[in-house]
């Protein structure tokens, strides 16, 4: 694979922020009570992570060492209004429904990670891929604990009832306890994938070093 795509798929794989990182687990827990919620946060954290990556990129030879993590803040901070202003002119439904947690995109450990451990020191190319590619494995993370708790919690995905009036909902999957419980289960459920992927691709590596 090249380096684009490795660079591209690390965030969506290797280093999901979610499920791999456990980054921006206060958001993860507080917005995914609906699939939409979990869309919309996680392409508003993609559109800051991908503009404040090319911009930190451009100038992470001009801005001292000293001021990095402010001046990375402030950047950050000027794509996260941009954001918010754009979702509260043209999706106020779910601007409203993500309430406080949009501005708070600022302080998200995924953004400012990305910025000082990658922006920061790849060009604008990379750092821009690598801001899609986190982005995305964020919005997917999120979308899927979204999903699981509005399906369960209410019958609905994306508001679409998919069972009868008989349907009797967990109202916990809905509170703060079904998003740490979801979140949890579906966490261990993608390390155990994972873990089996690895070693399957480990037995392969032995026996082709055996064959050799």
């Amino acid at each position: 694979m090249s380096k684009a795509g490795k660079v591209f798929t690390n965030g969506l794989l290797n280093e999901n922020p979610t499920f791999r990182l456990v980054l921006g687990t206060c958001p993860t827990i507080a917005i995914t009570t609906q699939a939409m919620n979990g869309i919309g946060m996680g392409l508003a954290a993609t559109f800051v992570l991908i503009g404040s990556n090319i911009v930190i990129s451009l100038l992470r030879k001009f801005i001292p060492d000293k001021v990095r993590i402010p001046a990375f803040i402030v950047i950050i901070c000027m794509f996260v209004t941009a954001v918010q202003m754009l979702m509260q002119a043209f999706v106020p439904s779910l601007y409203a429904s993500l309430g406080i947690f949009i501005p708070l995109i600022v302080v998200n450990c995924i953004i400012l990670a990305r910025a000082e451990a990658f922006a920061s020191k790849n060009g604008v190319f990379y750092s821009a891929l690598d801001g899609l590619g986190m982005g995305l494995g964020f919005t997917v993370a999120i979308t899927i604990i979204g999903a699981i708790r509005e399906l369960v919690g209410n019958g609905t995905i994306f508001g679409a009832q998919l069972f009868g009036e008989g349907f009797e909902p967990m109202l916990i999957a809905a509170l703060a306890p079904g998003g740490f419980i979801v979140f949890g289960l579906v966490l261990g459920f993608v390390n155990f994938i994972t873990r089996k992927a690895g070693s399957h691709e480990h037995d392969e590596e032995e026996k082709e070093e055996e064959a050799a």
